[in-house]
């Protein structure tokens, strides 16, 4: 399985928000954050957008905020947001995969993959991984103190 870039600067976008849900966060805030190409991430905040993802307001007090809470957002939600299908084959779902002869179970191993795929990518929030990363910066911060 591919992971996009695409995939992964929308999900370090959307933790970056998720951080700090009260307040709006430029895309060049998030780029500097991050370290993603503003430029690129531009775009990819646009389809998260389009998903509902994230929503925007223009103007001085203007950025982007999450579209949907935190714990409501799976990985999954972001990979189809901004690459569509979770895997293909050349390009194709694999829905309407099918081979004769020899290959013929073939698409059911590549089904059961992407089912797997889905189940992990769509057991995991974005809430949950920031607080994952915000208890381990402070068991980090605790025994630097120690």
């Amino acid at each position: 399985m591919h992971i996009s870039a695409k995939a992964d600067y929308a999900t370090r976008a959307l933790l970056e928000l998720a951080r700090t849900p009260e307040q709006p966060l430029t895309c060049e805030a998030i780029a500097d954050a991050q370290g993603i190409p503003f430029r690129f991430l531009k775009s990819v905040v646009g389809e998260l957008r389009k998903a509902g993802l994230v929503r925007s307001q223009r103007g001085c007090v203007g950025g982007y905020w999450l579209g949907v809470p935190a714990d409501a957002i799976t990985l999954l939600d972001v990979t189809r947001a901004v690459d569509g299908e979770l895997i293909t084959l050349r390009g194709e779902p694999l829905s309407g995969l099918g081979y004769t002869g020899a290959a013929r179970r073939l698409p059911e191993v590549w089904r059961r993959i992407e089912a797997d795929a889905a189940a992990v990518l769509g057991g995991v929030t974005v809430a949950a991984l920031l607080a994952e990363a915000e208890a381990e910066a402070v068991s980090v911060a605790s025994q630097e103190v120690a």
